[in-house]
């Protein structure tokens, strides 16, 4: 099934198993293939779909202890990687952004909003003191603000705006350098808990919502989990992403900050054997989710630590912020990747965590946390994986037409010649016969 992609894809498989600690050998289990060309961008973004979902599979066949090999197909994970956009509902397409949640031009500079859920809708609204909601009186008021200032006031007021940053303003960001200076993921054993006894399916307690939470734990109900999500009553996740995403799963509407609702929680957690958890750090603390033997995986926008820790934050602002949408853009405009891919990405390797804190708790006991966030998978693509340079395959030469930059040959092997023994010449210059020893 290999198609000749090189080591190029190989490599990013074997950077994400060895940060979640899996045996270096199991990678030449990994078959890629399936049609190329597939998720264009100048990012590396279809070798991050290709090594989340290796790992993801890698980490199911050594968790069931199966033999066969893992296959990783680009029309199946392309597809995958723009689910919501492939979704139909009776033949309706679903709607993946509100009219408010887009780019806009501020006074000196880009801004993106993210306004699909009616409570982030009114409270941008309300921070740009805008009653009509209409898309020409957001414009109108984004217009006359400086882009920080719009994301400050919004983000003041419970909702989401992030102002477009350029890579090396994102790195002199103080959020920035915190995402940096801390790894991909993070995977603790924080205690000497005996694994907790099974019976029937693995008991996976869903707080997640959008994209990267609901990935990992559609991901989980399809290797056989019993997925059981939980939301708050009167917000529950958006009709077409709970479509695309709650397959698999089962869903229902607890309040905890009502006596009876936080009971059946309770009950439900000390029963659970997975936790997964999409809310900002610290959000849920109050609601005293730890448990001895408990396998937790928790998910957030910017990480655990830096100022942005607390803001909420999804996959299209990760990107304004961090400098892809720059990258990915033109002089004109920002850009976007061609698909939603640190949520989608996150949420395999989310699930991939999760497989192997398992297999490891199955060994040794022991509670796990298992923390990633989706700026840090945006950090791994933009400065780990490897990223086509056209510069490494030009070189210069002198010659009779002066000083030329060219590509070098793609013919290579062993012992073979590095490049052409001689430049171009003046057209018509050289002597009409054969070189002589």
């Amino acid at each position: 099934m290999d198609n000749g992609m090189g080591n190029t894809v190989r490599t990013g498989t074997e950077l994400l198993w060895s940060a979640l600690g899996g045996d270096p050998a199991l990678v030449d289990r990994v078959e890629y293939g399936g049609t190329s060309g597939l998720l264009p961008a100048r990012l590396p973004v279809m070798d991050l779909a290709r090594a989340t979902v290796a790992v993801a599979g890698l980490a199911a066949v050594e968790r069931a202890g199966l033999p066969g090999r893992v296959r990783v197909d680009d029309g199946a994970v392309a597809t995958a990687f723009v689910s919501e956009r492939h979704l139909r509902v009776d033949g309706r397409a679903p709607v993946n952004f509100a009219p408010l949640s887009r780019f806009w031009r501020a006074a000196d500079g880009w801004i993106r909003t993210h306004a699909n859920y009616p409570h982030h809708r009114a409270a941008l609204l309300t921070a740009l003191d805008v009653r009509s909601g209409s898309v020409e009186a957001v414009e109108a008021a984004i217009g006359a603000r400086r882009a920080v200032d719009v994301e400050t006031a919004v983000y003041a007021a419970g909702g989401l705006a992030v102002a477009l940053r350029t890579p090396a303003e994102w790195a002199a960001h103080e959020q920035g350098r915190g995402v940096a200076a801390r790894p991909l993921l993070t995977r603790e054993r924080l205690d000497e808990a005996p694994p907790r006894r099974r019976t029937g399916p693995l008991r996976v307690l869903d707080l997640t919502r959008v994209i990267a939470g609901p990935v990992a734990t559609r991901t989980l109900a399809l290797l056989g989990a019993d997925v059981l999500r939980i939301d708050p009553p009167g917000n529950p996740e958006l009709p077409d992403q709970h479509a695309d995403t709650d397959v698999g799963k089962r869903t229902a509407a607890l309040d905890l900050d009502r006596p009876s609702d936080r009971r059946t929680f309770d009950e439900l957690l000390d029963a659970a054997d997975v936790l997964v958890t999409g809310y900002r750090p610290g959000a849920l603390d109050r609601f005293g989710l730890h448990r001895p033997g408990l396998v937790t995986a928790r998910l957030s926008a910017w990480g655990d630590h830096g100022p942005w820790r607390e803001r909420r934050g999804f996959d299209s602002l990760v990107q304004v912020a961090t400098g892809i949408a720059v990258t990915e853009g033109s002089a004109e405009e920002p850009g976007a990747l061609p698909a939603q891919a640190l949520d989608h990405g996150t949420g395999y390797l989310l699930a991939a965590a999760v497989l192997r804190s398992l297999t490891e708790q199955d060994r040794e006991g022991g509670t796990r946390l298992v923390r990633l966030a989706l700026a840090q998978t945006g950090h791994w693509l933009t400065h780990t994986l490897p990223r086509y340079e056209p510069e490494r395959y030009l070189t210069e030469s002198e010659g009779p037409l002066g000083r030329l930059r060219h590509a070098l040959s793609p013919v290579a092997y062993e012992g073979g010649p590095t490049g052409w023994s001689r430049p171009p010449g003046v057209p018509g210059g050289d002597a009409a016969a054969w070189v002589t020893a």
